[in-house]
């Protein structure tokens, strides 16, 4: 790495707003930020599966096809 190009980083604390603070290291000292790994839906488990059907399966159960008697 060339010197005197590179920006100086510093240890940097990162506070969400559900009050969540995590320690790194960036070129800004203290960083804001609105959703975090602790409150997002997706990595607590919070948002909803979603199943996707094919058109073969909407298809089979708009005709009542998936039946034991028809298979």
């Amino acid at each position: 790495m060339k010197k005197g190009i590179h920006p100086e980083t510093k240890e940097t604390t990162i506070t969400c707003a559900c009050g969540a603070t995590f320690k790194t290291h960036s070129t800004k000292e203290n960083i804001h930020v609105e959703v975090c790994s602790e409150c997002h839906p997706f990595y607590t488990g919070a948002q909803g599966k979603v199943k996707k059907t094919g058109k073969i399966e909407e298809f089979n159960r708009k005709y009542n096809l998936n039946t034991p008697d028809n298979k």
